[in-house]
């Protein structure tokens, strides 16, 4: 298999494992849908308080913004909320697409969504001034070309807001001490643990480094690492872990010592910019 189909065969590995089950959605409790995504959305942003003021849902009032892998649409919905000039949405699943073209329904919004790939944006170039991605360009199996699509479809003087998964995490050495240590292979590589057993097939995850040279193209860069939910041992941790062991950790984690959560970031012209978090 050459590198392009193999490229391909894991993008559809990943599609299917996110047409399972969307990112989140196991935190869509109730009776009903509206129900399910009231709740969902806010366990997402009791787990992750820090993502309202890395989003700055307010900023996109009168701009024409995107957002690529939608997911379950709670952000989505808050850009709606904030009056954008336009909006529009992609993600690799149906599923994802009509969960959020649901949500803005119950609440009275529209917006262009699309089942489409984070690799081939189905936009023209400089098409929007604030192109904002949760958790979603480390999954595509050329991460550089789609971080490559973001800058083409974004305006100069644009803003992108952009999370992506850090290697140095806390995640990664429970991973590591888990697939590898406990199983005899302690020589097994963040970048094989990642990919075989954080999230859909193939996940990657980037140092301050790496992440900065492929965002190399925008100007007004600003990368902030922070401690996550996943890190910390709260929510579900994930869709594909469970167990005694996970369950004894998270009562026993110290979280009382991490660092809080503190500031927010800002994204304003002149120029290309970017607001880069790693998680």
């Amino acid at each position: 298999m050459d590198s392009s189909n193999g490229r391909e065969q894991c993008k559809e590995d990943m599609r299917l494992f996110w047409e399972k089950m969307s990112c989140g959605e196991i935190y869509a409790e109730g009776n009903s849908l509206a129900a399910q995504l009231e709740s969902q959305a806010r366990q997402r942003y009791e787990l992750e308080p820090y993502l309202r003021g890395f989003a700055r849902f307010e900023d996109a009032r009168g701009l024409d913004v995107l957002e690529v892998g939608v997911g379950m649409g709670a952000d989505h919905c808050e850009f709606a909320r904030c009056s954008p000039r336009s909006l529009a949405g992609v993600d690799l699943t149906e599923r994802a697409v009509e969960f959020t073209r649901e949500r803005l329904r119950l609440y009275g919004f529209t917006s262009d969504l699309r089942q489409a790939d984070a690799e081939k944006l189905p936009f023209k170039d400089q098409s929007f001034d604030l192109v904002y991605s949760w958790g979603v360009l480390h999954h595509s199996p050329d991460t550089q070309k789609a971080v490559d699509e973001v800058w083409r479809v974004l305006r100069p003087g644009g803003c992108a807001r952009i999370m992506i998964y850090h290697k140095w995490s806390i995640v990664g050495l429970l991973l590591w001490a888990r697939y590898g240590l406990a199983k005899g292979r302690p020589f097994i590589s963040l970048r094989e643990i990642y990919a075989q057993h954080l999230e859909s097939p193939g996940t990657k995850a980037y140092t301050v480094r790496e992440a900065g040279q492929m965002f190399r193209r925008f100007t007004g860069v600003g990368i902030r690492t922070q401690l996550g939910f996943g890190d910390l041992l709260e929510g579900q941790v994930g869709q594909r872990h469970r167990g005694f062991a996970l369950s004894l950790a998270k009562r026993l984690w110290p979280r009382s010592l991490t660092p809080p959560v503190t500031g927010d970031f800002a994204c304003n012209p002149p120029g290309t910019r970017l607001a880069l978090a790693i998680w």
